[in-house]
């Protein structure tokens, strides 16, 4: 019997197997995913140094790549504003750096002073973590680095000409990142009907390692939802800021909407085979209706998954699931606790899969008949 103690000891071996560094394979795929970015942030540190260097005649004009740099990152989220966040924080920064050193001059106090002064004038003005951190920096910078108002000034033109740069190289994105969120969609909606399929197979041959297996891989899924939302997330920033991708604004939206009922689908799911461990460690029976209900739950949501993928109105999953919630109100409740957590998750699922067909949670619990009257197995 499985109990708190147990339970914990998952927990710890579910964190420590985070902790592990990750195989050699999986981050050469994180380099192939962040490779536009990091071209992005070369190119425009590039641009950005000669802009200054050639145009403004700035001698030295390190700060322009960083500003470059740190405006585009790792991401496509919020690249305009983090643009601006650079500029003024520079801006503050300078201005009081400046107007500091030169009536105090430079030393360890006057660097305290200084960046404890812009940093908090910063806080006061409401502004964001990025900005404060750039207008201590700027701070500490003008006050050893930067002794004369033009060298200062020049700064802050620095960054302007890398927030000018990076703009113009944001606007210039590939179409991989507006795909991204229907594909981790639709790749966790598969994973999905894959763990459904093994929780049915586990229960028919009783297979407790295949059911502790697959739940594991469940539970490792909340990466996977993160990944979804940010992959939305940075595709309707995407569309906002480049003039060339504001038609795909719609169907990122449409992706957006699907992160909640997504997220809870995958935890109902996890509830579920949480049971089936239980089912198969008791050496439990499940109603072959039940089991019938998981396969077709399984193949609705593999479909679901394809439809997600292709932008392909989801009509007949629609109605698949309709019938598996008609079929799940004529299953008897009542014959053990463990059938009736399984009947219940189940029907919830049906209810996640439904909204994510385009159907509003009201209706889609309207279309999940009651169960019917309890079976007459003894108590």
């Amino acid at each position: 019997m499985s109990g708190p103690t147990s339970s914990s000891s998952a927990d710890v071996g579910q964190r420590l197997r985070r902790l592990r560094p990750k195989p050699l394979s999986q981050r050469v795929a994180r380099l192939r995913r962040y490779a536009w970015h990091i071209a992005q942030c070369s190119v425009a540190a590039s641009l950005a140094w000669a802009l200054a260097h050639y145009v403004l005649g700035h001698p030295t004009p390190f700060f322009a790549p960083v500003a470059a740099i740190v405006s585009l990152g790792l991401g496509y989220g919020r690249r305009p504003r983090r643009v601006a966040e650079v500029t003024v924080g520079v801006a503050l920064g300078v201005l009081i750096g400046d107007i500091f050193a030169h009536v105090f001059g430079a030393g360890a106090w006057q660097v305290l002073l200084v960046v404890g002064l812009a940093m908090s004038v910063a806080v006061l003005l409401d502004a964001s973590q990025l900005l404060v951190t750039q207008a201590g920096v700027q701070s500490a910078i003008i006050t050893t680095l930067a002794p004369t108002p033009q060298v200062g000034f020049g700064r802050w033109l620095d960054a302007v000409c890398g927030g000018v740069v990076a703009l113009a190289v944001a606007a210039v994105v590939p179409q991989t990142p507006l795909r991204r969120p229907r594909q981790s969609a639709a790749r966790l909606l598969t994973d999905v009907s894959g763990w459904l399929e093994e929780g049915a197979y586990a229960v028919r041959h009783r297979d407790v390692d295949r059911a502790y297996a697959v739940l594991d891989r469940a539970r490792d899924s909340d990466a996977r939802i993160g990944d979804v939302r940010e992959a939305a997330s940075e595709g309707l920033s995407i569309a906002t800021s480049s003039p060339w991708r504001r038609g795909h604004r719609a169907d990122l939206e449409e992706v957006a909407r699907l992160v909640v009922p997504l997220d809870r689908a995958v935890r109902n799911t996890r509830v579920l085979l949480r049971r089936i461990t239980v089912v198969v460690r008791r050496d439990e029976n499940l109603p072959e209706g039940t089991l019938r209900l998981l396969d077709d739950l399984a193949a609705a949501t593999s479909t679901l998954s394809i439809d997600v993928l292709r932008q392909r109105p989801p009509e007949e999953v629609r109605q698949l699931l309709v019938e598996v919630a008609r079929r799940s109100s004529g299953i008897p409740i009542g014959s053990s606790l463990s059938a009736d957590v399984v009947l219940a998750q189940i029907r919830s699922l049906v209810v996640d899969l439904l909204e994510l067909t385009g159907v509003p949670n009201r209706e889609a619990l309207d279309l999940v008949p009651a169960t019917g009257p309890p079976s007459d197995s003894p108590g």
